[in-house]
């Protein structure tokens, strides 16, 4: 079990690895809905099995879906997870008086992707999550439940909430994605079954990448029955592809995703970085590891339109500006823009606070490759996605990046089984 307290020992030389990383989790969560409203047994192939994955697995198994669940032999944080689709219907349902509960943790795709699917149902059910789940955004597509017919009772639109499920009822919806892309997504999943029309607003709408990855799962999937591939997670990879750019290490990675339906796989492609990059429109979560690499340019690096990344797991404009600054760094916070200016020669070590978030972790890890005295707080909670990350950074080359990674308090150096977050 990981410290709550940790440090990374920098490299003293380049490196050569060929790096393997877990599932797509935003695949293989969308995956368990769409198998879940199949009509017969759907296989699904290395699927992440991480907290997120796990959540929501356990929320299906809950509503009375028969799932099995079997160990990847080629990636210790993937599975192979067999699903008895049930046609479009939800088996179980609760009552008012007392509600089928489902709990989704921190996982922004459980708590949407379930919230349209437990509308086909028949029974009331509760959804709630971790206080921060309780904070982030749910009102846009509460409102286009609404829209279709269904009761949703919530305080202040956001969870916990109590969910009518009356079973599929035509109907048509309009869904902002202004704030999450999820909102659409949800629909859409469950729009077959249920019969729902869904128009999208907000700038872009069409073409969001999430969105978009969406519409191209529902058109390959197996829903009468089959296997399907989950691929691998490109924002995963990120780490391991910045790490090599920072490191001037050869670092290459198996079985790196083809297609086109991960914004994260362009990643590659902005190492040197430009002088200015959008979350909107060029890359989604691995821009926050774009960030940690920006006072390693040559001049000021503009990050823009980072909006969606303060409803997130934690605020993570101001989480990345706060420890880049206790690092040495130069940000400007202006808007939803950070300005990061060249601060290699200035960077010192310091103690990062996580904020309980799997890619603060990860990226000041990849941080801490390089610069001396990076200590991260409450590591283990890259559970929620990449569970033996740390694993994969201490191991030797060519699997790994044989890193040292120490307790922060004793010095003791951690050994691989003390490094995988449960």
């Amino acid at each position: 079990m990981l410290p709550d307290l940790i440090e990374i020992a920098p490299l003293p030389a380049p490196i050569s690895a060929q790096m393997t990383v877990p599932g797509s989790k935003s695949i293989t969560n969308r995956a368990l809905v769409l198998a879940a409203l199949a009509d017969g047994e759907i296989t699904l192939r290395g699927a992440l099995w991480s907290e997120d994955t796990q959540v929501m697995t356990a929320a299906l198994q809950h509503l009375g879906f028969g799932i099995e669940v079997a160990a990847d032999e080629r990636e210790v944080c993937n599975c192979t997870i067999r699903i008895r689709g049930a046609g479009g219907k939800i088996p179980r349902g609760g009552t008012v008086e007392d509600p089928l509960e489902l709990y989704v943790g921190n996982a922004g795709t459980a708590a949407r992707f379930l919230a349209a699917l437990i509308c086909l149902g028949e029974g009331v059910y509760r959804l709630r999550g971790v206080s921060r789940m309780h904070e982030r955004p749910q009102a846009a597509l509460f409102r286009a439940l609404r829209e279709l017919g269904y009761r949703i009772a919530s305080a202040n639109d956001q969870l916990p909430a109590d969910i009518f499920g009356t079973g599929p009822r035509e109907g048509r919806c309009e869904v902002s994605i202004g704030e999450s892309s999820q909102f659409a997504s949800a629909l859409l999943l469950c729009a077959a079954a249920g019969h729902w029309k869904v128009d999208l607003v907000g700038e872009a709408s069409e073409e969001a990448a999430y969105v978009g990855m969406t519409r191209r799962l529902i058109e390959a999937f197996p829903r009468r029955g089959g296997e399907f591939q989950i691929e691998a997670d490109a924002s995963s990879a990120s780490y391991f592809c910045a790490a090599g750019w920072l490191l001037k290490s050869n670092v290459g990675i198996t079985s790196f995703p083809t297609s086109d339906w991960q914004i994260d796989a362009a990643f590659p492609t902005y190492l040197p970085l430009p002088p200015e990059i959008s979350r909107r429109s060029q890359l989604a979560d691995s821009i926050m590891t774009a960030i940690i690499l920006a006072p390693f340019a040559d001049r000021p690096t503009r990050f823009t339109e980072l909006d969606r990344l303060r409803a997130q797991e934690c605020e993570r404009v101001a989480a990345l500006r706060t420890e880049l600054t206790k690092c040495g760094v130069t940000v400007n916070e202006k808007g939803q823009t950070l300005t990061v200016y060249p601060s290699a020669g200035k960077m010192r070590g310091a103690e990062i606070d996580t904020y309980n978030d799997h890619r603060m972790a990860m990226c000041f890890a990849i941080l801490g490759l390089k610069i001396s005295g990076i200590r991260l707080k409450n590591p283990g909670c890259v559970r929620k996605t990449f569970p033996n990350f740390f694993q994969k950074l201490a191991a030797l080359p060519p699997a790994g990046f044989g890193a040292k990674i120490l307790e922060a308090g004793t010095g003791r150096l951690l050994d691989t089984k003390q490094l995988f977050a449960d």
